[in-house]
């Protein structure tokens, strides 16, 4: 055996033991007489101690060994005579009778410690090196722990693990497809799935009944913390249900990860609407850690002579408690924050309530004092508040305000990564306008069924926009960490729908012709959700970035910075495939 035991397990019961243990070189400390090196592997690290009077030859050779050398020792266990509590191997030491390097290393491009001082680009060159270190490998026990928590979870609830296909046929609708040239089929492609969507589905049609995957998905859209080009989900599926069973069913899973990783319980999870998601949040995946929900302000706001408001298509506010002391640079670097090009505002309006029941705002020439006190009673601002206001076009608006608000709500502690707020965003609309193209898209995709009550508008185009679709986010912590819809089993509604979405009978025949058959054929009423595994490992690790929860990932650019991909193949390849590459223009 290269090892009888691990660096992480060894304590004082097994003190006088003969061991075996393997590792990597975390650091060593010359002492003169001794020389003491830290072992580590991924269970722990061990306290190696080689003593000049007794074994000089060790000594001598652990003085020559560098850091992250791979190591083999034999020793006896001992009580450490300065005892680490920070340790769980810190109150033994092995005295080292025999020492093998099974492998040198060059010295490390960064320091693999705790708090390294590699940059990200550094680390993920040198991802292999990065996951040696604590915080990866945790993220990474995290992840498989939440994995077999999930398995564990369904397969009890009688759901079945099915993998579908990753060679699939590319769609129109959603993000970009990756797409994969046939070399047996010169000129055709595959499309890596986006998510396994038909296929459950046609699972379904099969009787499964109950289907679950930690399935791979693929995007071909542009990048940031949250996203990566390739990903993973919760992907699930169940016959004859309606929206209560599957919420009720996803619900229960939810509770069961907080509970079993972060230790806390919840009752029945608040639902609230998409439009008054938006009303009161500006957002369909509100962060309900904190309050400042919006307040709407036109009957006090306009008809005073200030045009700004008198102008705008909506005035609204929210309400900061205790911050009404807020310096002018305090108000001025909010009023920046608006401005920025990613939010958008042309301005923001302040109001201060002091604590001598007077009021003062940046637009004083234009309101009474009685005028602002109105303010006040419609957000139920109190002494020491401050309210903020913003207007205009009124979606455009609630949208600025959400960014305000979480703003406001980070820079007051009020989102603080270990306080967990779920909660079901649900009645969605249907379909968005696209002004670009001048048509309608589905808001989630083409198979999402249509609210029961709703059904007969899409016989009115005039209300298409006015049709609610019964589906469904769960939303953690201000982040969408789920998503799903009762489906369309029923090829006459599904065809309305492809001719909703501006589809030809022939190109969703082309397209989705398939499932469209199989619905012939006596198709079950179903539902599903899929949730973003990484963006779930994320917000239960309290990271800001998925990334930290992926082995290999990449970069914002859709990079893998370690391999080098993508990079290009070479000609014999691209002719094999019946490629042929257009110069770019430069």
């Amino acid at each position: 055996m290269y090892r009888t035991n691990t660096c992480g397990e060894l304590t004082l019961k097994n003190l006088g033991q003969s061991v075996t243990l393997c590792g990597w070189l975390q650091r060593s400390r010359d002492l003169g007489g001794m020389t003491f090196i830290d072992l580590r592997d991924r269970y722990g690290v061990t306290q190696l101690v080689f003593n000049m009077d007794s074994r000089p030859d060790l000594c001598e050779q652990a003085r020559k060994l560098g850091r992250e050398y791979v190591l083999q020792v034999k020793g006896v266990v001992a009580e450490r005579s300065s005892k680490n509590p920070k340790m769980p191997t810190g109150d033994i030491e092995i005295l080292v009778d025999e020492l093998s390097v099974l492998n040198a290393a060059k010295v490390p491009p960064f320091t693999i410690e705790d708090h390294s001082d590699g940059g990200d680009d550094l680390r993920m060159k040198y991802r292999y090196l990065d996951l040696r270190r604590n915080p990866v490998r945790r993220n990474l026990e995290l992840r498989h722990r939440l994995a077999m928590l999930v398995r564990n979870y369904l397969s009890d609830l009688n759901f079945l693990e099915i993998e579908t296909p990753c060679l699939i046929k590319s769609t129109p609708e959603g993000a970009r497809d990756f797409v994969v040239p046939s070399r047996m089929n010169p000129g055709q492609f595959y499309a890596l799935p986006q998510s396994p969507q038909q296929y459950k589905q046609l699972l379904m049609v099969g009787g499964m009944d109950r289907y679950f995957q930690l399935a791979r998905c693929f995007r071909d859209e542009d990048l940031r913390a949250d996203r990566q080009p390739e990903f993973t989900q919760i992907d699930c599926e169940m016959a004859f249900v309606e929206q209560e069973d599957v919420l009720q069913t996803f619900e229960g899973l939810m509770k069961h990860l907080l509970k079993e990783v972060k230790g806390v319980t919840y009752d029945a999870f608040p639902r609230i609407t998409w439009n008054d998601a938006m009303k009161y949040y500006g957002s369909d995946k509100p962060d309900i850690r904190f309050g400042m929900r919006f307040v709407e302000l036109d009957d006090v706001a306009k008809g005073k002579g200030f045009a700004v408001f008198d102008d705008a298509q909506l005035v609204v506010g929210i309400c900061a408690e205790g911050c009404a002391d807020y310096t002018r640079k305090q108000l001025d670097e909010l009023t920046d924050f608006v401005k920025r090009p990613q939010i958008g505002a042309k301005g923001l309006v302040y109001i201060k309530c002091n604590a001598d029941g007077t009021f003062k705002s940046s637009v004083d020439k234009f309101f009474t004092a009685e005028d602002l006190r109105a303010f006040a009673e419609k957000c139920q601002a109190k002494a020491g508040d401050l309210m903020l206001v913003l207007c205009g076009e009124a979606m455009k608006t609630r949208k600025q305000l959400s960014e305000l608000r979480l703003e406001m709500g980070s820079r007051l502690g009020l989102r603080p990564s270990n306080v967990f707020a779920p909660l079901w965003v649900i009645d969605f609309p249907l379909l968005e306008w696209d002004e670009e193209t001048q048509r309608y898209y589905a808001m989630h995709h083409p198979f999402t069924a249509p609210h029961p009550e709703d059904l007969p508008l899409l016989d009115q185009p005039e209300r298409w926009g006015d049709i609610r679709a019964n589906a469904y986010d769960i939303v953690l912590n201000g982040n969408e960490i789920g998503g799903g819809s009762i489906r369309i089993h029923n090829r006459e509604v599904q065809n309305k729908m492809f001719h909703t979405l501006g589809f030809t009978d022939e190109q969703a025949q082309a397209q989705f012709g398939f499932l469209m058959g199989a619905f012939e054929y006596g198709a079950p009423p179903h539902a599903g959700l899929a949730f973003g595994f990484d963006r779930l490992c994320s917000i239960l690790g309290e990271a800001d970035s998925i990334r930290d929860f992926i082995a290999f990932p990449k970069n914002n650019a859709g990079r893998d910075m370690m391999a080098e991909a993508p990079s290009e193949i070479s000609k014999e390849q691209l002719d094999e495939l019946a490629i042929r590459l257009v110069p770019q223009e430069k």
